[in-house]
């Protein structure tokens, strides 16, 4: 049984806000706002941010000691969980021989080819360093490749904070309530065009008038940097239908759902073969790895092969391929996706069960190895849905989970992940607190 299972006593949760309060007072002397991601400050639901010190399987403790059953994840790459033994044991003995070059190593086509067997539709790839460098060279390229100007992008999506994606964006950006940003020229968005997610007659009506004008679309083919919102039923085939018709670049931002939905991602679950493919997250088993990839003949046209730029010197770097191919391989191994999905199956269902008691409005979106509980009626379907969701409802939630030893994202807006390290005490134990903290 979770230690914390039973309340904190007051002692201890005076000393653990002290703790944190301390740490993030010394934080916010050298640290823009104390942290270096925004939807790490609480800021949506209160209270100071713990800080952690160690992370181990499907745990981590926070500098005062205290363990919490982690569903966060470091926001989804942890897929194996924190510090797998294979992983860190590779990254050892890759450590022993550099930590990066800025020159061809072994490492990065050895992963790529790991790649390729979950994603045949990135025959040529590109390694970059984050998930937000995938997506702005996705779109350099769509530009590059077509030779026109506009790229369309849907509302909550979040795609990275380059400065022409950060358009009605999701993620911490939009629990923040700041749809756009200070410091971005409008003229750096003019050629950005957003839509309401799984709209389809708003999409039609686009593509009809202005179709020809379109260099790409870009969209998380299941949404999670808004919460979990799952696409309806024929919408992404239409997208790509109309992509096809007008020689638009569909660009899949599988940052998130890649190796998360389904091994091969959304594109491979709903049988869509995207131009651009955006991965991020998992490929790093825990390191900063993005990487964008399609079809050779788009791919072609990236520096040096041709004109459209890209670099980085940490990119590829043997710390990040060597932790990736060794993650990519123990997913790979038969039946380990589908145990990791039968976690997350079963916690949800037993979330259902408990919530079904209760005179609350409540939806639990899941797919694969993401989950989200929304405080709404029904499951939101688009942005404006999501922001029915009843946020001091969850901002309690929260605090209730994570004074008993679960950690959640500190926002209404994200999803959560599961784990391999998930043992059947984890989920357990989480389905227990979860009934006290709903009561």
């Amino acid at each position: 049984m979770n230690p914390y299972l039973t309340a904190l006593s007051q002692k201890e949760e005076k000393k653990t806000v002290r703790q944190s309060q301390f740490l993030f007072q010394e934080a916010q002397k050298v640290l823009a706002g104390g942290v270096n991601s925004p939807v790490r400050s609480f800021r949506s639901v209160g209270g100071t941010p713990v800080f952690f010190q160690k992370g181990c399987g499907a745990h981590l403790w926070s500098e005062d000691g205290k363990d919490y059953i982690d569903y966060v994840l470091s926001w989804g790459p942890l897929i194996l969980g924190h510090a797998d033994k294979e992983v860190t044991d590779a990254l050892k003995k890759t450590l022993e021989s550099g930590t990066s070059f800025g020159a061809p190593t072994r490492y990065e086509t050895e992963l790529a080819r790991h790649i390729q067997n979950f994603f045949p539709s990135m025959e040529l790839m590109r390694f970059v360093n984050s998930g937000t460098e995938a997506c702005m060279s996705a779109i350099r390229l769509a530009r590059g490749f077509t030779q026109r100007k506009y790229i369309l992008k849907f509302n909550g999506c979040y795609h990275g904070h380059a400065d022409s994606l950060l358009v009605a964006a999701g993620s911490g950006n939009l629990t923040l309530s700041k749809p756009d940003s200070d410091g971005v020229l409008s003229d750096h968005t003019a050629h950005t065009w957003v839509l309401e997610y799984n709209d389809k007659e708003a999409l039609q009506s686009l593509f009809h008038s202005r179709g020809s004008e379109l260099a790409g679309v870009i969209i998380e083919p299941v949404c999670g940097n808004m919460g979990l919102v799952l696409p309806e039923k024929g919408y992404l085939e239409l997208l790509r239908e109309l992509c096809t018709r007008h020689g638009v670049c569909l660009i899949f931002d599988e940052v998130m759902t890649g190796f998360r939905v389904a091994l091969g991602g959304a594109q491979t679950l709903y049988a869509i073969t995207p131009d651009i493919t955006c991965l991020g997250k998992v490929i790093g088993g825990g390191f900063p790895c993005g990487a964008y990839g399609g079809r050779t003949e788009m791919m072609n046209c990236v520096a040096p092969s041709g004109g459209v730029y890209q670099a980085g010197t940490l990119s590829g770097n043997p710390m990040a391929m060597s932790a990736g191919i060794m993650t990519l391989r123990k997913l790979s191994a038969p039946g380990v996706f589908e145990k990791i999905m039968m976690k997350t199956v079963y916690l949800v269902e037993g979330m259902r069960r408990i919530l079904r008691q209760k005179k609350l409005k409540w939806t639990l979106s899941q797919i694969g190895t993401l989950f989200t509980l929304f405080f709404t009626e029904e499951a939101p379907s688009c942005l404006k849905e999501v922001k029915g969701s009843d946020t001091e409802k969850y901002a309690r939630y929260f605090h209730g989970m994570l004074e008993n030893g679960v950690y959640l994202p500190p926002s209404p807006f994200e999803a959560c992940f599961m784990s391999l390290a998930h043992t059947d005490d984890d989920l357990n134990d989480t389905l227990n607190i979860f009934k006290k903290v709903i009561e």
